[in-house]
């Protein structure tokens, strides 16, 4: 095939193709190009109940919170999420399942005709996530699913998904310092950019968390004249924790309690529970019953996920992210009295030595492990080598490949210990495909 052309390679699969897009479709196309490539494809959206999430940290979790309530309350759900660990087909779920290959091929065929159409019209090539997202279109639109929750990808305001027009909710999770590069170097930029998704009409409900983030987002609802539900940790109460989560009381938007449990071993899925808690009852649906049914059912992979007795997977990748997952590692490693094991990767546009110099501060650590990922947007093991053994005084080992570090984590660990890996969701990805490879069944 020649570059820029749209013919598939002879057994070439969709999964293939859909690779080799950013080689050649790399302009981003106008919010009202894209929406002429919704227009094309008959408006699906018009016709579908959707929550829109975005945020800086948590949205992928409270996407989670808000498929499985919707699932235990009967109804059927299709979930676009970004990124996928292993599969991409991670990211079309419908009622809670990746959607089958058949399926997924079918419907890149269909937008890849779709997109020569448009560019014999004279539109550029839709870019990767442009693509997907109107397969998540074309996919949720086959399936008639009763809801579908959106997961906005870096930003929000520009942000491809933004071209719906009639959500039921929008959801805006915690901000924080990420993207700066594309977001702006500010809390307060950052938030204009996600409070981007807010439409009239629409009620939103929002992370209250950080004043300067709440302070835009609440003037950009007041502007456009909504309905808004302020989220913050006051909103619920922890009763008990127990080995397979938190027992805790959530208000809901009068301010009553509801006693629910939230399985994860990191409070920060607390406040992602309420924030999905809040957002349903904005949506109209009342079914208390189905919500903690499906909030006790939850599961959401590399958040503080226990892939095998004592080894844990977070995929916090931005200080932020980073601070809650300390957060939660001290508090397994003194509620469980170990010392902890670290598996650290991380891309080279993140603030790795910021992220290592907070987990070397708090952590109480036995010792790391370093290692380059399979990307080319990973760092070198010896950056990342460096960068530990000048703020930590533990034994720092680098690896010439994560399955290589992992390996030696789980063959050297005692009962002493716990074993965290953090640092990327690329990493994530990795460490779930060596798992694969090797036979390790969650227990």
């Amino acid at each position: 095939m020649e570059v820029g052309t749209l013919t598939m390679n002879v057994n070439e699969t969709a999964e293939e193709y859909l690779d080799r897009i950013p080689m050649w479709a790399k302009k981003k196309n106008s919010l009202l190009d894209i929406r002429r490539f919704i227009n094309e494809m008959g408006d699906p959206d018009e016709n579908m109940r959707i929550f829109h999430v975005a945020g800086t940290n948590g949205k992928g979790s409270v996407c989670a919170f808000l498929q499985s309530a919707l699932l235990s309350s009967g109804f059927k759900v299709g979930t676009f999420t970004s990124p996928h660990l292993v599969d991409i087909r991670e990211r079309f779920c419908i009622n809670g399942e990746m959607v089958p290959e058949a399926a997924f091929s079918k419907s890149c065929e269909r937008i890849k005709e779709l997109s020569e159409g448009m560019m014999e019209k004279g539109f550029c090539h839709p870019t990767y996530f442009e693509f997907l997202f109107y397969m998540a279109m074309d996919l949720f639109r086959e399936a008639e699913v009763d809801y579908v929750i959106l997961e906005t990808g870096m930003g929000g305001r520009l942000d491809t998904t933004n071209v719906v027009r009639n959500p039921i909710v929008s959801v805006v999770t915690s901000i924080s310092l990420d993207h700066t590069e594309y977001l702006g170097d500010t809390i307060e930029k950052i938030a204009g950019e996600k409070a981007g998704i807010i439409k009239k009409g629409v009620p939103v409900v929002f992370d209250d968390n950080d004043t300067k983030a709440s302070f835009v987002i609440r003037n950009r609802a007041k502007e456009l004249g909504v309905s808004f539900y302020p989220v913050d940790k006051q909103g619920y109460r922890i009763i008990e924790q127990r080995d397979e989560g938190y027992g805790v009381r959530l208000s809901d938007i009068n301010g009553d309690y509801h006693e629910l449990f939230i399985p994860s071993h990191a409070e920060y899925q607390v406040m992602n529970a309420l924030l999905s808690f809040r957002a349903l009852l904005a949506a109209g649906i009342g079914d208390i019953k189905g919500i903690k049914e499906g909030f006790s059912n939850m599961r959401w992979p590399a958040r503080m996920e226990e892939v095998m007795p004592g080894v844990f997977l977070d995929g916090a990748h931005n200080p932020a992210g980073i601070e809650a997952f300390i957060e939660a590692a001290v508090s397994l490693c003194q509620t469980r009295q170990k010392k902890a094991d670290l598996l650290f990767s991380a891309v080279a546009d993140k603030a790795h030595g910021l992220m290592i110099k907070k987990i070397a501060e708090s952590l109480p650590i036995n010792k790391v492990a370093v290692a380059h990922m399979d990307s080319e947007r990973g760092l070198d093991t010896d950056i990342l080598l460096n960068e530990f053994q000048e703020v930590c005084k533990r034994e720092v080992k680098g690896y010439s490949s994560v399955e290589e570090a992992l390996k030696a984590l789980l063959h050297e660990k005692d009962e002493d210990c716990l074993v965290f890996c953090v640092g990327s969701l690329y990493l994530m990805g990795e460490i779930k495909a060596v798992l694969r490879r090797n036979n390790y069944d969650r227990f």
